[in-house]
């Protein structure tokens, strides 16, 4: 897939982009791999963890922003495909701050779109998320504004033929900001309990691992315009919290400006436009599946709480 190829990906230096350069590192033998950020120590301290790979003199780390589109348009020049991660995600910071949060997620996006195009990149696949769809913060509505962009984007691309598509999945396990390393750092400072919005919440949750081999699946598959949405399992969020800290008292805290009890992949109202795999949906308002599809159906919720997947404590326990 990246034999021979130039790769970039914004927001490089984040949980999800250092996986994935390494991943590709460790798998392929790219021309180049740039990794593209905005915060000059979190490339420091990654040069320093990369230096010593046998690869390392194909990556290139560019400082910039993704509001930035002059730097896009700079950055972008020659590549085969871009994976934007880069996003504003914090859903506090986001409510307190919604002017910076259109801008990164956004205004980013369409710069995305507008450098790729120029550029005649080959293939853009943008990370979204469970919170775009029915979206009731600000990180989720501009995650689902940012979807229709670069959906859309195809019909803008033209004779150059780039190719526009998105994978949304859930919370990834361990990530950055997370509520597992929350929870950890509870448990390690002695607390003797940890703080649960609700006990009935749930959430998708999805390994590192798991996300990166299918990002690297959906942009093989990828015709442009498809959204691709793994199967993954739930978890109890009280489930998680026994786990991490058995002797803690659960301290009920009420849900949070913004949050959910539970999230879900598609909606109900989405659903006439999937299409179901064995281990995947696929999402195309232009139904242009062709012949990937298998079974279509309607009317229904992928949902965290009625996803027929949970883990159980053991599972957890392994994972984390």
């Amino acid at each position: 897939m990246f034999n021979k190829k130039k790769i970039l990906v914004t927001g490089g230096t984040g949980t999800f982009g250092k996986y994935f350069v390494k991943y590709v590192l460790d798998n392929y033998n790219p021309t180049k791999l740039i990794v593209f950020s905005r915060d000059e120590f979190k490339q420091f301290n990654f040069i320093e963890e990369l230096k010593n790979h046998k690869k390392f003199k194909f990556i290139r780390f560019l400082i910039g922003d993704v509001r930035d589109f002059d730097r896009l348009s700079f950055a972008f020049k020659d590549l085969d495909f871009v994976v934007h991660a880069a996003a504003m995600k914090q859903i506090p910071a986001t409510e307190k701050e919604p002017l910076e949060c259109i801008k990164t997620n956004i205004i980013g996006a369409e710069n995305i779109i507008k450098a790729s195009i120029i550029n005649k990149v080959k293939k853009v696949l943008a990370l979204s998320t469970d919170k775009a769809v029915n979206p009731i913060n600000l990180y989720g509505a501009s995650k689902l504004a940012a979807d229709k962009l670069f959906v859309s984007a195809n019909l803008l691309s033209g004779s150059i033929k780039t190719k526009f598509s998105i994978v949304r999945y859930g919370n990834v396990i361990n990530s950055r900001g997370s509520v597992i390393p929350f929870f950890l750092d509870l448990k390690n400072r002695g607390s003797s309990f940890l703080p649960i919005t609700d006990m009935r919440m749930t959430r998708f949750f999805i390994t590192q691992d798991q996300a990166i081999k299918f990002v690297i699946k959906s942009l093989k598959l990828m015709n442009g315009g498809e959204i691709f949405i793994p199967k993954i399992p739930s978890i109890k969020i009280s489930d998680l919290a026994n786990v991490i800290h058995p002797k803690a008292k659960l301290k009920i805290i009420g849900i949070r400006m913004g949050e959910k009890l539970h999230e879900s992949l598609f909606s109900r109202e989405e659903s006439h436009l999937v299409t179901e795999f064995k281990d995947h949906y696929i999402l195309n308002s232009s139904k242009n599946i062709g012949k990937m599809s298998k079974k279509e159906f309607k009317s229904f919720d992928y949902n965290s709480e009625t996803n027929k997947n949970f883990l159980t404590k053991k599972q957890i326990s392994k994972l984390i």
